[in-house]
């Protein structure tokens, strides 16, 4: 299999690799009780709910490389705290990194809420 794509960004306590892969889709979707497409298209319209917020970064971190343990405890430590609004950035350039293999700009975000 190809190298899916990663986002990295600091995060916390240091650089770190966010990734989905097919697997923790399946299990971001059992989770959130949600498609991965209803979940894109909502989190575009900043329809969300902040525990889909904590979990897509949770199994981001895990997809990128971390332990479990290690991905729950840096969700408790530094996700929770955060404004609402600086987690739902975060989320989003993952969820957009399983959709298009990048992070969007600005105009292509317009064009994905078309």
């Amino acid at each position: 299999m190809p190298d899916l794509p990663t986002h990295r960004r600091f995060f916390g306590d240091r650089e770190h690799d966010f990734r989905l892969t097919p697997e923790l889709i399946i299990e971001l979707e059992r989770v959130t009780n949600t498609g991965i497409g209803g979940l894109f298209r909502r989190f575009l319209q900043r329809d969300f709910r902040h525990s889909e917020l904590l979990e897509m970064v949770r199994l981001g971190l895990i997809g990128g490389g971390a332990d479990p343990k290690e991905a729950a405890a840096l969700i408790a430590a530094y996700a929770v705290p955060l404004p609402v609004m600086e987690l739902y950035v975060l989320a989003l350039t993952i969820i957009e990194t399983v959709m298009f293999g990048h992070a969007l700009d600005t105009a292509e975000k317009k064009e994905a809420e078309k």
